[in-house]
């Protein structure tokens, strides 16, 4: 692995891990904020039209998967976590655009697919999983 992949392997799963860190926590703890109507998420996940329990699982699948992606080994978890990402990320893309939400309700979702694909890609050969070949 070339140092330029390293290094864009480990800025990309950094911004991925922080996004879906920061977005899980408050998914989990769903505080009010001081003079907020609805707890954060909560006014946007009734509004994607899902229930408001989808906030913990779609939260506590989210620093689980991030950390599958930093402990060392284990791969195949790490594929899993990918493509977890893969389709709570997309989930979203497409519940937004089908609610007819503008484009900076959707640009969160959509950066957050791309570290995930970004990520993925530039995965060193370590964390990727070998098939062998017969």
């Amino acid at each position: 692995m070339t140092k330029r992949n390293k290094i864009i392997y480990w800025i990309s799963t950094l911004w991925l891990s922080l996004g879906m860190v920061a977005t899980g926590t408050i998914q989990l703890l769903r505080k009010k904020a001081e003079g907020a109507v609805a707890p954060p998420g909560v006014e946007g996940i009734t509004h994607l039209g899902y229930p408001v329990y989808f906030l913990t699982i779609i939260g506590l699948w989210k620093i689980l998967g991030v950390l599958a992606l930093l402990v060392p080994k284990f791969p195949l978890l790490k594929e899993w976590a990918y493509a977890g990402f893969f389709f709570i990320m997309s989930g979203a893309i497409f519940s937004h655009i089908a609610m007819g939400d503008p484009i900076n309700e959707i640009f969160p979702s959509l950066l957050l697919l791309g570290l995930t694909l970004v990520s993925w890609y530039f995965r060193p050969a370590d964390r990727k999983i070998i098939l062998a070949s017969r």
